[in-house]
């Protein structure tokens, strides 16, 4: 796995681990969309999830990020 996956990971799993702290954008200002997987080659969020993300309140947004670590360990499991 790649290092960038790596970190959005590890990062998945500190903001569901503290449901105290407030939720950081998972923007890595890598900005291109796949247009195979409709996902943000940075990030792995969708053109919604990007566009609704300053209107999220902090449980939407860590729903946002339990699919991102989906994301990331369906991506790990095709190779």
């Amino acid at each position: 796995m790649n290092t960038l996956r790596e970190r959005l990971r590890d990062e998945a799993r500190r903001v569901e681990s503290d449901a105290t702290a407030g939720v950081p954008s998972p923007c890595v200002s890598i900005c291109r969309m796949d247009m195979h997987t409709g996902f943000c080659e940075g990030c792995m969020r969708t053109l919604d999830e990007i566009a609704a993300w300053g209107r999220m309140g902090d449980e939407d947004k860590r729903a946002v990020w339990a699919e991102l670590a989906k994301r990331i360990d369906a991506e790990e499991s095709k190779t």
